[in-house]
């Protein structure tokens, strides 16, 4: 069971192109929003949808893939876990995120 602990699995699309930052060692990493689609029927039986949002971030080898081939609107799977992380903005609130860490990525179209 230890292989099912903290794995996401995503099919969705990409909301915007990714954001690919550089470290000043030369290495990468990539940002992006997904959307995921889920539809329901209400009391009335009226079908309602509804995109969930998710932030995705992919390091190591994978960047290169995502910089040279991923593009806004692209339908993708993903694979990795949750991470969570905070930080404190200039006023001093405290900000919180969750992300998905990619480590296997397939492009479902161009």
């Amino acid at each position: 069971m230890n292989a099912l602990r903290n794995k996401v699995q995503l099919i969705g699309r990409l909301g915007q192109d990714p954001e690919i930052v550089t470290f000043a060692d030369g290495n990468k990493m990539a940002k992006f929003s997904m959307a995921t689609d889920d539809s329901y029927k209400d009391k009335d039986g009226n079908k309602v949808e509804r995109a969930y949002w998710h932030n995705i971030v992919v390091r190591g080898g994978l960047v290169n893939v995502v910089e040279n081939y991923v593009t806004k609107g692209q339908e993708i799977a993903i694979e990795g876990k949750l991470t969570n992380r905070s930080w404190d903005d200039k006023e001093g609130n405290k900000h919180y995120i969750t992300e998905v860490m990619c480590n296997e990525l397939l492009m479902l179209s161009k």
